[in-house]
């Protein structure tokens, strides 16, 4: 994404979690890390950048949960199997009779809890051996994640996890400790975790193999480049870089060149170190005498220089001029001693002066190049000034020389060469139209070759978002199996507990009735419905007092009320009743309030007991 097209209030929060806790995430891809973010805004409900910022300011203890978020830590043994045996068996030999007896070095970037790294030390250990891995192998597993880093170097492992490790790997290498898998402490040794961030950390020298898998994707191409540089700088001249399916980019740089392309493997590409040059050494004062002797030589050196120059002392008054100077500006011995604004050669053929005090002000040489000097009618010659500061070895001005160096000659060949290449295109265009058909085709070859290109590009950069989705949803997936098994916990207490209380309820002998603060019923037990007449779903949700049952209800309206609102604890009332069967009763309802934690009244129970009426007349 360009910088322009940046939310400044994101940046803004990315710059704030940089400086507040050192965890840089400027050069990650936009989309998904901002993606991961706003997912965690949503957890805590909030809906704006600086809203969050202010969060984090007030709530330090959320940034775990934020690098948690952001950091996903999706990996597991031999992922993609066939790059692995690939790596097994064509390349770790390699290495190590490379290596002979020598130490092996490796680093994994971006290992998360461990299972790639101990991937790599299973892959060694089949190759070399136990005494032989335990004595030359250093492995560096190194994140950014410090809670993931912690369980790799505990290195426990539940069933699932290493279900892709073969059972004799398993047998030979790890420890059961109930139901997971511990990989040996003997061997762990050799694994070392550490934090190391791959845009502001130094890379780990005189590595051997380098395996960052599916780690570069995240992060955009510039830091891509720069991760790239330092994996140059940490690899071995014949050092092997092992990447992630989803990742090309070592392929599009000028740092590696692939082994095998289709696996992901690559070998650096040696680079050609830059050539320092020493400057001139200042004489030092026991060597004045030795310049002194010098003297005549080197004035007869600046005389029969090549090129023009002329020599300005610090009043501004022209001090020396060698032969090709007075030849060429019509100067003579005479003019030592004159002040420079004096002379033509001040002004023509570009204007000195103010040259002159911009090289003292700066302390650096001025350079001019192609300049255009008219001397007659249809002579023009082109000239490359260059003006340097004379300085003392006290820092003062002593003074400037100019150099003027005719380049007549390379202007003439350039305009040759620019005549000869409009020729060449005459003749090419001449050419052109003797084939047009074929270059018609081609063109549209090429046309169709670049945007195959650039589907390529687009379908890979899509290809690696996918990817970044794909494990982010398997993160998901994750905490909802989690969630759903907590969920299923819960109903199965619930309906437990339903099924204790509807037991109770049954066996009682009289009718219970349970009511909401709002007169509503919420429980009508199996007596309830066979005094009455009327089943549970009939009546729940149903105010109680607007119930049509041979209970005269409406007498317990201020009985309910007073318990309800707390001025009764508890009572009883008999009341004359006629039952579902039509026969009169006389039923004795006791009234209970229905509290909840902190002896609040939710509601209130009736239980019914019922005695057979005398007959009345």
């Amino acid at each position: 994404m360009a910088t322009q097209d940046r939310d400044p209030e994101f940046e803004d929060l990315v710059a704030y979690i940089r400086d507040e806790r050192g965890f840089d995430f400027t050069g990650y891809k936009r989309p998904s890390l901002r993606r991961r973010i706003e997912k965690r805004m949503q957890e805590v409900g909030i809906d704006s950048f600086p809203g969050y910022k202010d969060y984090l300011e007030h709530h330090q203890d959320e940034f775990v949960s934020l690098f948690n978020t952001i950091l996903i830590n999706v990996t597991s043994f031999f992922r993609d199997e066939a790059a692995w045996d690939f790596l097994a068996k064509e390349i770790v030999p390699g290495i190590l009779d490379a290596k002979d007896d020598q130490p092996v070095r490796v680093w994994s970037t971006g290992c998360a809890s461990g299972e790639e790294a101990y991937t790599i030390a299973l892959v060694l250990l089949e190759a070399m051996g136990e005494e032989a891995f335990k004595q030359r192998v250093k492995i560096y597993a190194t994140d950014v994640d410090e809670e993931a880093l912690a369980q790799g170097r505990h290195a426990v492992y539940s069933e699932a996890t290493v279900e892709p490790v073969s059972a004799e790997l398993r047998k030979k290498y790890f420890d059961r400790q109930n139901s997971n898998y511990v990989f040996r402490p003997d061997l762990r040794r050799s694994v070392i975790f550490g934090r190391h961030d791959l845009l502001q950390d130094p890379p780990i020298s005189r590595i051997d193999l380098l395996v960052s898998r599916n780690t570069l994707m995240y992060f955009n191409a510039e830091a891509q480049q720069h991760i790239l540089r330092q994996f140059h700088f940490a690899l071995n001249p014949h050092g092997v870089l092992f990447l992630g399916k989803s990742e090309l980019v070592a392929n599009r740089t000028e740092f590696f060149s692939p082994i095998d392309l289709r696996r992901r493997v690559f070998a650096p590409v040696e680079q050609q170190g830059a050539v320092l040059e020493l400057g001139p050494r200042i004489a030092e004062d026991s060597e004045l005498t030795r310049l002194a002797s010098e003297s005549m030589m080197r004035d007869a050196g600046f005389e029969a220089a090549p090129t023009a120059q002329l020599v300005i002392d610090h009043e501004g008054k022209l001090a020396l001029a060698n032969l090709q100077a007075r030849m060429l500006f019509s100067l003579t011995q005479n003019d030592n001693g004159t002040p420079i604004q004096d002379l033509e050669v001040s002004y023509r053929p570009v204007e000195l002066r103010s040259r002159i005090e911009q090289a003292y002000n700066e302390k650096h040489t001025i350079t001019m190049r192609d300049i255009e000097w008219r001397i007659g009618e249809g002579d023009v010659r082109y000239i490359d000034v260059q003006i340097v500061p004379l300085i003392s070895t006290t820092g003062e001005a002593l003074g400037c020389g100019i150099t003027f160096a005719d380049v007549t000659r390379y202007q003439r060949l350039q305009e040759a060469l620019t005549e000869s290449k409009r020729d060449a295109q005459t003749a090419g265009e001449e050419l052109q139209s003797t084939v047009e058909e074929l270059e018609t085709t081609n063109e549209e070859l090429q046309s169709t070759n670049e945007e195959l290109e650039t589907t390529n590009e687009e379908l890979h950069s899509t290809n690696e978002e996918l990817e970044t989705m794909n494990e982010e949803l398997q993160s998901t997936n994750e905490e909802l199996s989690t969630i759903n098994d907590e969920l299923q916990t819960r109903t199965d207490e619930l309906n437990a507990g339903n099924a204790f209380l509807e037991s109770i309820l049954g066996s009682l002998g009289s009718a219970v009735v349970v009511l909401d603060k709002k007169f509503e019923v919420e429980r009508w037990n199996a007596q309830a419905r066979e005094l009455w007449g009327l089943a549970e779903d009939e009546v729940r949700g149903t105010h109680f007092l607007n119930l049509d049952i041979g209970l005269p209800v409406d007498e317990l309206r201020a009985s309910i009320r007073d318990v309800v609102t707390g001025r009764s604890q508890d009572g009883a009332i008999t009341l004359a009743a006629v039952n579902r069967r039509g026969r009169p009763v006389d039923v004795t309802v006791q009234l209970s309030p229905l509290t909840q934690p902190g002896d609040e009244v939710a509601g209130v129970i009736l239980v019914m007991d019922t005695a057979e009426a005398p007959s009345r007349s």
